[in-house]
């Protein structure tokens, strides 16, 4: 089942880690675990394109859809990486109606979008030919956007309303750095933030994700509706190894 095919279900919970690490070994136990989905940063993380199309691949044989968070709502990069097998694309810094259309219509070919076609790395990856991708791919594709900017709350309506969007995802430090709160996630003005884009994709039937590290913080995620959850490797690996040099005190 591809990953777009589990947010349509709305009994599903899903996982979604982000990957900052250029590991495909990294990315390969992540998926391995059971992952839903690995998000691999290009955006924040030290990864190029070769450490991607790894990272990617190595999610081959697994139920684990490889995601890539760009740098920015560019044509360009979106479609080389989903030429590297990539099943979806996260979007950052979505400000208004007009970016969320434009990213939409980068995933697709066509007449119902703009992607060029190529895809003689993707198509090995979705294990099909180069000239059945198309057919078996193009509406597959999973759209998740970032909200983190004071534009994109007050637009947010607007947001949902376009055609195409498979997730969103409040990014909680980006928003409360733009509202002049950094990393505030109590300030009132950080909860009134979210809690419209929460009314906002539940009235529109889009599947909301949010960073949980630890299981109350996802439980409390889930009692709120939110769909998805998602967790980074460095963090996961620097308060392990912390933990582990506190056993020596």
């Amino acid at each position: 089942m591809t990953f777009k095919r589990k947010l349509a279900n709305q009994d599903l919970r899903l996982t979604a880690h982000v990957c900052t690490i250029p590991s495909a070994i990294v990315t390969q136990a992540i998926a391995s675990a059971g992952s839903d989905a690995v998000i691999i940063d290009m955006e924040h993380g030290a990864i190029d394109y070769s450490s991607a199309h790894a990272m990617i691949a190595a999610t081959a044989g697994t139920s684990c859809a490889p995601l890539v968070r760009v740098t920015e709502n560019d044509a360009a990069q979106v479609k080389r990486t989903l030429d590297l097998g990539a099943e979806g694309i996260v979007f950052p810094m979505i400000r208004s109606a007009s970016d969320a259309k434009r990213a939409v219509a980068s995933l697709r070919y066509p007449p119902n979008g703009t992607r060029g076609f190529g895809p003689f790395l993707a198509h090995s990856r979705w294990d099909t030919s180069l000239l059945d991708y198309r057919e078996a791919v193009d509406d597959q594709i999973v759209c998740c956007l970032l909200v983190e900017t004071r534009d994109a709350i007050e637009n947010i309506e607007e947001i949902c309303a376009v055609p195409g969007i498979d997730a969103i995802i409040p990014a909680q430090f980006d928003l409360s750095t733009d509202l002049g709160i950094s990393g505030q996630f109590d300030h009132p003005d950080f909860q009134t933030a979210i809690a419209k884009v929460e009314r906002a994709a539940k009235a529109a039937n889009i599947p909301l994700g949010n960073v949980g590290l630890a299981k109350p913080q996802a439980d409390a995620l889930f009692a709120k509706g939110y769909r998805i959850i998602a967790g980074f490797d460095i963090l996961w690996l620097k308060a392990i190894a912390a933990e582990t040099q506190s056993w020596t005190k």
